[in-house]
């Protein structure tokens, strides 16, 4: 039974012999390989980031502070879909610690239904923009899963045909003539599924990650627009409770 270091010193000996297209089959597919690790790796540090972010800007959402309090904290976690759309929620309402400084302290009524339709369409926007965000390069990785196969797949259909050739050549079907090309076949298609199997699950993580993130802003949305639209007392109580 070979060795691991006799397994590896073989491989490298076949990628090195070659053929030029199954060399540039193989460069394809290291290119393929690199890049998605590279996007896996980032993505997972990107969704970490969100994760750490959104539960220190709710903590401060929800200790009921100061609506200029938690605009600050919002600008500070960047990585917060949630802080995003609370700013955008801010910006819509211009004078929005004063609006609720006054309902609390006098009594009315909580936002008027044109300006909360108002906040409703700027958060979306806001949502749409941060989905887009968690979404990007996610389409490279979906690529590489779809394509690196076939792209192996070529290469092992060529490594094939130089098999025949090289049989027809020599008017052998001997095992020394068969095996290079076969061996530069099979070697195409491991590098494909190498490619394909680590793209293909990130992509299907952070797929999920993308659509918790959406149902988390769908929640948040829903509610801040129920805090804004309550009557003064109802607002005052649920900043001190937390809400």
């Amino acid at each position: 039974m070979p060795t691991t270091d006799a397994l590896n010193s073989g491989v490298l000996e076949l990628v090195l012999s070659a053929g030029p297209v199954a060399k540039v089959v193989l460069a394809i597919l290291l290119i393929f390989s690199v890049v998605s690790w590279a996007l896996i790796v980032e993505k997972w540090w990107q969704f970490r980031r969100v994760r750490r972010e959104t539960l220190a800007f709710l903590k401060v959402f929800r200790e009921g502070r100061r609506p200029s309090m938690v605009h600050a904290a919002a600008r500070k976690y960047r990585e917060s879909p949630l802080a995003h759309l609370y700013g955008a929620a801010y910006a819509e309402v211009s004078g929005l610690p004063e609006i609720l400084e006054h309902v609390v302290d006098d009594g009315e009524e909580g936002l008027p239904q044109e300006r909360l339709e108002a906040v409703d369409r700027a958060m979306r926007r806001a949502a749409g923009l941060e989905v887009a965000q968690l979404e990007r390069y996610l389409p490279f990785l979906a690529t590489t899963a779809s394509a690196t196969p076939f792209i192996g797949l070529f290469g092992t259909v060529w490594g094939i045909m130089s098999a025949f050739h090289g049989i027809g050549a020599q008017g052998s079907a001997s095992l020394a003539v068969v095996a290079p090309g076969i061996s530069e076949a099979l070697v195409a298609t491991a590098a494909g599924l190498g490619a394909a199997i680590p793209a293909v699950i990130g992509y299907n993580y952070f797929v999920n990650r993308v659509k918790h993130w959406a149902t988390e802003m769908d929640g948040f949305m829903l509610d801040l627009l129920n805090v804004l639209s309550r009557p003064a007392a109802k607002v005052g109580r649920s900043a001190k409770d937390g809400v």
